[in-house]
């Protein structure tokens, strides 16, 4: 079966108690369908509190960016500095 692996950093980490998981799929699926995926399956996911930034493949992603089997999604709290 195809998959997506999901990485979760810093506090989101903490939140999930998870540090990555394996989401079986059976099509491609859009970021932001993923995250309504996530939402549904785990409760500490759909109660994250502010912007939640993504990557696929190590890169920014918008919700509109289609996934593929293999694909590599992190999500991220914005990282703020100075």
């Amino acid at each position: 079966m195809s998959s997506v692996k999901v990485l979760f950093f810093a506090r989101l980490r903490e939140q999930m108690g998870m540090a990555a998981i394996e989401i079986p799929i059976t099509t491609s699926i859009t970021l932001g369908q993923l995250r309504e995926q996530l939402g549904q399956q785990y409760t500490q996911f759909a109660t994250l509190r502010g912007p939640v930034m993504a990557a696929v493949n190590q890169d920014f992603a918008q919700d509109h960016v289609q996934l593929y089997a293999d694909d590599e999604v992190a999500f991220f709290p914005p990282v703020t500095g100075g």
